[in-house]
């Protein structure tokens, strides 16, 4: 879904750390979108690399996903965060980072076509495809 909305010099890694200057341990996004050129199968990458940050909400997960990352990638400048959340059926787009946390923010029900306006490039997406949690 990502992958195909970048345009040709970026790329969408996954399962890797990402050193926060704020931060004592790596914070790992569940995907991150840096250079292609950039990517180079390591274990970490310097923050000042990622475009934009996806974290999927999994049970264990939503206070740190809401809370704790989406705070710690605004306060190290990250442009743009998607949270992408099957137990609400929705995702929520965050922009203009800052000390507290991003300034913008939409919350979009799944079933709409997606449209980040990152440092990339607009980033269009359908989430009609995207899991939802049976017991919602």
């Amino acid at each position: 879904m990502l992958e195909a909305a970048l345009p040709e010099r970026w790329t969408a890694v996954g399962g890797v750390g990402f050193v926060f200057a704020e931060q004592e341990a790596l914070l790992c996004p569940d995907l991150a979108v840096v250079p292609a050129a950039a990517a180079r199968n390591l274990d970490s990458y310097p923050a000042g690399l990622i475009e934009l940050t996806v974290e999927v909400v999994s049970p264990g997960s939503v206070r740190q996903d809401y809370l704790v990352k989406d705070r710690a990638y605004a306060r190290a400048g990250i442009a743009n965060h998607l949270i992408l959340d099957p137990y609400q059926g929705h995702c929520v787009t965050l922009w203009n980072p800052g000390p507290d946390g991003y300034l913008g923010r939409d919350t979009i029900p799944y079933g709409k076509t997606v449209t980040i306006a990152s440092t990339v490039g607009p980033l269009v997406f359908d989430t009609s495809g995207l899991p939802v949690d049976p017991a919602r």
